[in-house]
């Protein structure tokens, strides 16, 4: 056994592989050691700088390694102790180091006996449920679990079999070691399995069923029930890349918006967002963000099918009679002690909504991707709109593109995802009905994350091609 890792085994839990209800009285451990008795506080930092640089402290960040003196006498008059490594030996001269003998020579400090006392706060979560928890019987089992999803004050576990004996247990001791956690769940199904709204069965392993949750993402706040709408902590990253593609003064069209993690963020950036999601819950959830986060002058809530949202969004918004327009204030202190002086400031610009939407955001991973045959012939049928007119209206005759689209969606897994980008596009192309391959221009493939061993998240961006947007459809099979 190394040095390291005996000095791990010292402070290492004790183990009860019988524990089934957590308690916390079990895990004390007291580890025979030595420490520096320094006989004057003012040398205090000086030793605990000369000892540490000749590498004679205690070599744990997780132990404090000034102490009280041992002795209550010495201890009620302001005498402090500094834990040694725990080679040193305190009646073994040889084990110390010359800097040690040193200071112990010139009357600076002793060197004494001491034993430390470790509790139950002072062990982490893996280690307790490593030290209750049988260890996995092959490398085919699945490890003790250790991450977690927290949406605000909820963590969210998705046990293995093999753990569900032990999983009050492994809720309990998550809660304690992590101050911000005060419910912990455990999902009991895949999202959307029984939902089409993408919520989940779960059930309660700690803490009260309190799911009323706020948490801040991008600089924004947003409050929802999690155990009625779709929410994904572990998007930040993704929420976050797809923002920052989006430009102040653009149009958005964010077909599946849940509660807002795009359409808020973008309204921030002084984006104009059209924010849709079929959820009631999400649509309320979305209604409150944006009065929560002042975006309102920005962010457009709806509450309908996604297809007809990206038809009926796409027409309104090119044909409106007047154009929705924000001015944008300087920022100014306002005086308190003379309010009359408080007088509204010149808009510094005025911000006015586009014809176009610049991008469509559809993040409804397990189909988002069977809605893109509601992009066929999007600006063929516009009333009293010929698609000849609104061509004049893009480029080249203008600067206007014809909008990114960015959909979700789940593939399989390979080291370089060749494979999966290939048979991506070709979906897409199946569902417009033209062909879009990955080495074309403003096609990109993203690598969202892994979601199963064998599953991932990926985020198809391409811009819609002219052929598909004004190609002749039936209303009556779109």
């Amino acid at each position: 056994m190394s040095l390291a890792e005996a000095t791990d085994d010292m402070f290492a839990p004790p183990v009860n592989r019988a524990m089934k209800v957590l308690d916390r009285s079990f895990f004390q451990k007291t580890i025979p050691t030595s420490a520096a008795r320094i006989f004057n506080p003012k040398d205090i930092s000086r030793c605990r700088k000369e000892l540490t640089a000749a590498k004679d402290t205690l070599p744990n960040n997780r132990v404090d390694p000034i102490r009280a003196d041992p002795d209550a006498e010495r201890a009620q008059q302001g005498v402090k102790c500094l834990l040694l490594r725990p080679e040193v030996v305190h009646t073994d001269r040889t084990t110390w180091s010359p800097k040690l003998r040193d200071l112990e020579q010139d009357g600076t400090l002793g060197v004494i006996p001491y034993q430390l006392h470790l509790d139950y706060d002072y062990f982490t979560y893996s280690e307790i449920t490593g030290a209750i928890i049988p260890p996995p019987e092959s490398k085919h089992d699945d490890e003790i679990p250790q991450g977690f999803a927290l949406a605000g004050h909820v963590a969210h576990l998705n046990l293995r079999e093999r753990y569900w004996p032990y999983k009050h247990l492994i809720a309990t001791v998550l809660a304690d070691k992590n101050p911000m956690v005060k419910t912990v769940i455990n999902k009991l199904d895949n999202v959307g399995t029984e939902n089409a709204f993408r919520t989940f069965q779960y059930e309660v392993l700690h803490g009260p069923d309190d799911m009323n949750v706020e948490l801040r993402e991008q600089g924004c706040t947003f409050k929802f029930d999690f155990a009625k709408v779709y929410w994904n902590t572990r998007l930040h990253t993704e929420h976050e890349r797809l923002c920052n593609l989006f430009k102040e003064g653009e149009a958005i069209c964010d077909v599946m918006a849940g509660v807002g993690p795009f359409a808020i963020p973008s309204g921030k950036k002084k984006c104009f967002v059209w924010a849709n999601d079929l959820n009631p819950e999400s649509y309320n959830s979305l209604v409150n963000n944006i009065k929560i986060n002042k975006v309102g002058d920005f962010v457009r809530p709806f509450n309908t099918d996604g297809s007809s949202f990206i038809r009926r969004a796409s027409a309104h918004l090119l044909v409106q009679d007047s154009r929705h327009s924000v001015p944008i204030y300087p920022k100014t202190k306002f005086s308190r002690s003379n309010p009359q002086e408080n007088k509204q400031p010149q808009p510094i610009k005025t911000l006015i909504q586009p014809s176009f939407f610049a991008h469509y955001v559809m993040n409804l991973p397990a189909s988002a991707i069977t809605f893109l045959h509601s992009f066929i012939g999007l600006y063929a049928n516009i009333p009293g709109l010929p698609a000849a007119d609104i061509k004049k209206k893009l480029a080249p005759h203008t600067e206007q593109k014809l909008p990114m689209i960015h959909v979700h969606c789940f593939s399989t897994k390979s080291d370089d995802n060749v494979a999966e980008i290939k048979g991506i596009c070709e979906e897409i192309s199946r569902q417009i009905e033209y062909e879009i391959t990955p080495d074309m221009e403003d096609v990109y493939v993203h690598d969202v994350r892994d979601v199963a061993p064998k599953k991932r998240m990926f985020c198809a961006s391409f811009r819609l091609p002219e052929e598909v947007a004004f190609r002749e459809f039936k209303l009556g099979n779109s």
